[in-house]
């Protein structure tokens, strides 16, 4: 049981780092109501028990897997042939 406090006390600090305002995923849960949700010490062991079990089986689930990325181009620049131009 110690080891479940020590990851969900990671697991807070982790996304206490994180912006309210960014968008959500593909999910549709922004950090706003993740951080909410764990105010609940049960929620928050739930979910660090689950992502720990997760882990320990080898398996993650194609959902968690899925991202959304938006490229937004650099003023001034014409060629975007390379990574470093965005």
């Amino acid at each position: 049981m110690e080891w479940l406090l020590y990851f969900s006390e990671e697991f807070k600090s982790a996304i206490t780092k994180c912006n309210n305002s960014s968008t959500p995923g593909p999910d549709c849960i922004s950090w706003k109501h993740l951080k909410a949700v764990i105010k609940d010490e049960r929620c928050l062991l739930n979910i660090v028990n689950i992502a720990n079990t997760y882990i320990n089986i080898g398996y993650w689930p194609t959902h968690f897997k899925i991202f959304l990325s938006i490229i937004i181009p650099k003023p001034n620049k014409i060629a975007y042939d390379s990574l470093k131009m965005f």
